[in-house]
C-alpha cells in the first residue's frame, strides 16, 4: 500500500517538474520574441 502511494506521489512529482520546465522555457522563448520585437519597433520609429 504505501509501495503504491509512493510510486503516485514520484510520479506526479515528475511530471510536474518536466511540465514546469517545458512551460518555463516556451514562455522564456516567447518573452526573448516580444522583447527583441519591441527592439526592432523602437529602432524603426524613434520617438
Amino acid at each position: 500500500m504505501i509501495k503504491t502511494i509512493l510510486i503516485i506521489i514520484i510520479s506526479v512529482t515528475i511530471f510536474g517538474i518536466v511540465f514546469f520546465i517545458i512551460v518555463r522555457n516556451f514562455l522564456r522563448r516567447r518573452l526573448d520574441v516580444l522583447v527583441e520585437q519591441q527592439k526592432e519597433d523602437e529602432l524603426n520609429n524613434p520617438k
